[in-house]
């Protein structure tokens, strides 16, 4: 049915268009009510997602008191001076009406006035501000996203009292309708990114919406590179640096992570605690990652070159020790290192789908257990299970679990390159990473900034922390 029409003066048709289209749910509050000279108001709201409370205090109680119960004619200029809600407004289009209605708002309709009257009570309940849970850090702010629009946009405009801070909201989904907030530093924010940003949100063709992670695979221009070209976050503080920068947060309803664009490769080796701690120490701690990051993607596939077609590259009295562990056991070391890798692996997929109070023991428990006993029974060697073991903690400390992801198809990448084509094999895979991450871009910016088409500043900038009065 076609709801493409204007509301009317008498409120029997609008109930009658407004009881088509939200049929007889039994969560849509309609109450009609009888007013000053037998006229007709009917209220229309959707219990759970509304405030009632302020419907009775600020809608019902003043109009009823105030305007109703007197022998004045309705006259929408005298309804709106007496309505004490803190937002409100008049609208037509029956379009319009339901989807504020059922986005938690409150439609009021009275004989006589041709427009419908749209109350701001949206009061849905939510989580409030929960505690980060992906982005821990040990100084700095533990407040993150929630599911509510309305609280994440509030989280960075406390945090950015500037009136360039511009906020545009859009509604993205055939059914669901979902509100999508775009925040923006005016100014700061390359104009040509935003309206790309815009006309590609514009552009969607899809019926639900239901997470930022929707939008990210939409926007994304490089969908099938395993590097994201777009950065999630759950923290207010790290939106509101990023908007800072010049560049665009997305948020989207119901979503507790927010999208940041553009992004490049060294933002995922940064973390917000890196500017609450001291530059000498934060700057080490950023070195760390980085090297944790190649230790993590290069040294399973490294050891299996060196091993199987360059053993003359190792110290004999080690060759020595590696071939008397391996001497028990009865897989080829490719397939041995490959079982306990994806056995780690999977170790840490079952411990974040745990509870958290069990999952982190879970990891650690079972990591030691089944190393242990694989050692014991002969089915893999002391040394692979140390390397398996350090590349899973090396990939534990990259902050963003974006990034972290993706060690683990680069990972594979090397590994197989060197199980059959030994050293070459290994830098033809890592060459081909490396040019793989020199044709990205994320929307129009190169992925590999600062370390291309920028001087030695803008690289030390990214590998370290400067000091707050250099900047």
């Amino acid at each position: 049915m076609n709801y493409n029409m204007k509301t009317h003066r008498e409120v029997e048709k609008n109930i009658e268009y407004l009881s088509s289209a939200l049929k007889d749910s039994p969560d849509i509050i309609k109450r009609e009510f009888i007013a000053a000279r037998d006229t007709k108001a009917y209220l229309v709201c959707v219990d759970g997602l509304s405030d009632q409370a302020l419907l009775q205090d600020s809608v019902l109680e003043s109009l009823v008191q105030n305007v109703l119960i007197s022998n004045i004619a309705p006259n929408p200029n005298k309804l709106l001076q007496n309505i004490t809600a803190p937002t409100y407004s008049l609208v037509e289009d029956f379009n319009v009406i339901i989807l504020l209605i059922l986005s938690g708002d409150t439609a009021l309709f009275i004989d006589g006035i041709d427009k419908a009257i749209i109350i701001a009570s949206r009061g849905f309940v939510g989580r409030g501000v929960p505690e980060t849970s992906t982005e821990i850090v040990v100084q700095g702010s533990k407040e993150a996203f929630s599911e509510g629009l309305r609280t994440n946009t509030s989280l960075i405009r406390r945090r950015i009292r500037d009136a360039n801070l511009t906020l545009e909201q859009l509604n993205l989904g055939t059914k669901t309708k979902t509100d999508i907030a775009l925040m923006y530093m005016q100014g700061a924010v390359n104009e040509a990114v935003l309206e790309k940003v815009k006309e590609d949100l514009k552009s969607f063709s899809i019926e639900a919406i239901l997470d930022i992670g929707y939008i990210e695979e939409f926007i994304e221009k490089s969908p099938y590179s395993p590097f994201p070209t777009t950065q999630i976050t759950e923290r207010p503080d790290k939106a509101a640096s990023a908007i800072l920068e010049g560049r665009l947060v997305i948020i989207c309803d119901n979503s507790p992570f927010a999208l940041i664009i553009p992004t490049v490769f060294s933002s995922f080796f940064e973390s917000s605690e890196d500017f609450y701690g001291r530059s000498i120490t934060m700057s080490l701690s950023r070195l760390l990652r980085y090297l944790a990051f190649l230790i993590s993607v290069t040294l399973p596939g490294l050891y299996l070159a060196i091993v199987l077609f360059n053993p003359n590259m190792i110290q004999p009295s080690l060759l020595f020790r590696m071939e008397q562990a391996r001497r028990e056991v009865p897989f080829p070391l490719f397939l041995e290192f490959f079982l306990m890798d994806t056995a780690f692996e999977l170790l840490k997929e079952a411990g974040i789908r745990l509870p958290s109070a069990i999952g982190s023991t879970i990891g650690v428990v079972g990591g030691i257990i089944i190393g242990q006993a694989a050692i014991e029974a002969g089915l893999a060697s002391p040394i692979v299970v140390i390397i398996v073991a350090l590349v899973a903690i090396c990939s534990f400390t990259i902050p963003s679990n974006q990034l972290s992801s993706v060690v683990r198809i680069c990972k594979y990448i090397l590994l197989f390159s060197s199980a059959f084509l030994g050293l070459f094999g290994f830098w033809i895979g890592f060459i081909f990473i490396i040019i793989h991450l020199s044709a990205l871009k994320s929307f129009g910016e190169p992925y590999l900034y600062p370390f291309v088409g920028s001087n030695y500043k803008g690289i030390l900038k990214a590998l370290l922390r400067p000091a707050l009065k250099s900047q």
